[in-house]
């Protein structure tokens, strides 16, 4: 079997074997990056608006599913809803997220909005940083496939 001599190659060929890898690389980690957050999984748990509240029923937290009463307004009109947690004191005010898909009437399900504060972590970032590697590792396979078997001189 007869091995192609690299200085064979003309410069618009060696271009295209990296050019072409990297570009596809680029594009990808690009697109990532428009796809946002939601790509990698991480976003708020719920969506909706936040509105400050009162707590009517405090919940101790020696319970396991604590949940306790709180008192809000939402669009003109004085509601109820639960949170789901506890430790909070009887007339606290805090801010809670309703949820967009409330129903008119009754008690409404609500969460702490400390609790769903979106993707402020690490987790984003590293995801899109072992992105960026993957695509690096992908195309220097590309690029050792392409060039084919080189020259060993560089081991002994």
């Amino acid at each position: 079997m007869q091995v192609p001599d690299p200085a064979s190659k003309s410069a618009l060929q060696r271009w295209l074997q990296v050019g072409i890898p990297a570009a596809v690389g680029v594009l990808v980690v690009v697109l990532a990056w428009l796809a946002g957050p939601g790509l990698f999984g991480i976003g708020p748990d719920v969506v909706g608006a936040p509105v400050q509240a009162q707590v009517t029923k405090p919940a101790d937290c020696s319970s396991g599913a604590a949940a306790e009463t709180v008192r809000f307004q939402l669009g003109g009109k004085e509601r109820e809803g639960t949170l789901n947690g506890c430790g909070h004191g009887k007339d606290e005010h805090l801010q809670v997220i309703v949820p967009d898909d409330a129903a008119a009437e009754g008690t409404v399900a609500v969460t702490a909005s400390e609790s769903t504060t979106g993707s402020h972590d690490a987790r984003a970032p590293i995801a899109l940083a072992l992105l960026v590697f993957a695509c690096f590792c992908g195309g220097m396979y590309a690029y050792l496939v392409v060039r084919g078997p080189g020259r060993l001189a560089l081991l002994s």
